[in-house]
């Protein structure tokens, strides 16, 4: 049964980063990665949305106050179909990549039935996942957070700057 590791904690304390360096070192070691990232969206300083980035390249807006959206979190709407047409492609096995980065499996993301299903498909699958999986959450999220399959990792201040090296050694070993 091949592990997979999830990354946990508080909001804002760096799972976002951790991917993002991760995906950084693996492509430097030449080792093929596939999957996204979320990033805030700040206009004058205020966090008014996200964003999500494909690991090649391809970006677009997920959330933002200024969408109308009966799927809601907090004060953002959510696009559901503009997310499923970045992330769903890019959580598509090709053979290619080596591991796959989630960021991340939230309420948000939740919304999407299609984006779950894509979720536990790789989940079953052959390649490793390291996905950032919100602390809180029922449901699916729960579900997924709970697979036996999985190593959990809460990321902190104190832990939170060598979490991609040691994750990259983990995934390149053997």
């Amino acid at each position: 049964m091949q592990e997979h590791i999830f990354l946990t904690g508080n909001p804002g304390c760096g799972k976002t980063t951790v991917i993002v360096r991760l995906a950084e070192m693996l492509r430097k070691a030449g080792v093929a990665a596939a999957g996204f990232y979320t990033e805030e969206i700040r206009e004058q300083g205020q966090r008014v949305g996200f964003g999500i980035r494909t690991l090649d390249g391809k970006c677009g807006v997920m959330s933002h106050v200024n969408i109308r959206s009966p799927q809601r979190v907090s004060k953002y709407g959510v696009d559901v179909p503009a997310f499923e047409r970045l992330a769903l492609p890019a959580l598509s096995p090709t053979g290619e990549a080596k591991v796959f980065l989630l960021d991340e499996i939230g309420k948000m993301e939740a919304f999407s039935k299609n984006f779950i299903a894509a979720v536990e498909k790789l989940l079953d699958g052959n390649v490793p996942v390291v996905a950032t999986v919100s602390l809180h959450g029922g449901g699916e999220i729960q579900r997924i957070r709970n697979r036996p399959d999985a190593k959990i990792i809460t990321v902190t201040e104190a832990n939170r700057d060598g979490l991609p090296v040691e994750l990259l050694r983990e995934l390149t070993s053997g």
